[in-house]
């Protein structure tokens, strides 16, 4: 189990539900760039089922769809699977920093305190999906950590598995 105050002592953190879909959508019409990326559209519905869907297997306590607020304001949407694919592992299936803040290093101060905290409750990696032709996402998470140790197809895209090992200290 996560405890979300834990993941980035710098915001308010908390699950995200159907009441927060258009802040969410908001948040991310405003990266056209990666649904482009990922041949999808941000719409309500697609908000609403990216906050209940998760990979088979995977309980619903263990997916957290989060905000992460400062003075009331959305500034990041993170989708954390707790345990997958195996349960020394958590997944982030979905990340995005409001464009209005970025390039302040929010994103990485985010990521970087989100894997201290994974390394301290006995994760010992962290993996992702990044579509492989958006070379915005590719430098984000590279710069952040993370290696690629795979390749995926999916629906009209390709997708590049990444991981950040958590080694403990």
């Amino acid at each position: 189990m996560i405890d979300m105050k834990g993941l980035c002592g710098a915001y308010d953190i908390r699950r995200l539900g159907e009441s927060d879909a258009d802040a969410v959508l908001d948040l991310c019409r405003r990266h056209m760039l990666y649904y482009r990326y990922c041949g999808m559209e941000a719409t309500r519905a697609q908000v609403l089922s990216d906050m209940r869907v998760a990979p088979p297997g995977v309980a619903p306590q263990d997916k957290y769809y989060v905000g992460f607020f400062r003075d009331g304001s959305l500034e990041a949407v993170m989708d954390l699977i707790d345990g997958y694919p195996t349960p020394d592992i958590a997944y982030i299936g979905f990340f995005m920093v409001d464009a209005a803040r970025e390039g302040r290093g929010i994103g990485s101060a985010i990521i970087r305190d989100v894997c201290a905290y994974l390394r301290a409750v006995g994760k010992t990696a962290v993996r992702l999906a990044i579509a492989e032709d958006n070379p915005q996402a590719n430098h984000f998470w590279r710069k952040n950590g993370f290696d690629v140790i795979d390749r995926a197809p999916m629906d009209g895209w390709t997708a590049l598995v990444a991981e950040r090992a958590l080694p403990q200290e």
